[in-house]
């Protein structure tokens, strides 16, 4: 048995919390900034933020305005600026035009926002040809979208994240806030995807 095999077969929080006692042992990390760490990402950290601001959006048009005026001061609003949204830049999707967000240098993304990038914003592959073929790889990744639709892509980077602000579904007008927020999602706060009506 290999240690690639070996590893595989230990859980992955049994695995985690090895290392973090090895770690510890040996004066590496200090357990107290790692619980702290954690924390935060479980409460303060992840798409349910995003979420909230797009609600928000939606259900305020002077809101709306100021986030797609400057993104960053709207957001701070929020208390979401960080690290990971230093200056974040809002694009609307509309029914003639649609947004997609990428970082085809790494793997940029508004942490504080939408929680840690999926595996397949880092993936190589998106990377490259979300940028040459747009159309194609949302179809591909379940979003199908009319030809007369104009695709832009969004290269994030470490100075700008992009935040897709996605079109509101049909049939939610009366909704609130608090009832818009569980309909977002973060793949179609990147614009990979649609918000679908409950």
């Amino acid at each position: 048995m290999t240690a690639g095999e070996s590893a595989e077969r230990i859980p992955a929080p049994l695995r985690t919390e090895a290392l973090e006692q090895l770690l510890t042992e040996r004066g590496l990390v200090d357990p107290t900034t790692l619980d702290a760490m954690i924390t935060e990402y479980e409460t303060n950290v992840g798409p349910l933020n995003g979420a909230k601001v797009v609600a928000k959006a939606w259900t305020d048009p002077e809101y709306r305005r100021r986030l797609l005026d400057d993104g960053t001061a709207a957001i701070k609003e929020w208390g979401f600026i960080g690290a990971q949204t230093e200056h974040v830049v809002v694009v609307e999707n509309t029914a003639t035009s649609h947004n997609v967000v990428v970082c085809t240098l790494c793997s940029c993304y508004p942490w504080r926002l939408l929680g840690l990038p999926p595996s397949w914003y880092k993936d190589p592959a998106y990377r490259s040809r979300v940028v040459k073929e747009p159309r194609k790889v949302l179809s591909e990744m379940g979003l199908e979208l009319a030809d007369d639709v104009r695709i832009t892509v969004h290269d994030s980077s470490s100075e700008v994240r992009w935040l897709v602000l996605p079109e509101r579904p049909a049939g939610t007008e009366g909704m609130s806030e608090e009832q818009l927020v569980p309909l977002i999602t973060r793949d179609a706060m990147v614009g990979v995807a649609r918000i679908e009506a409950p």
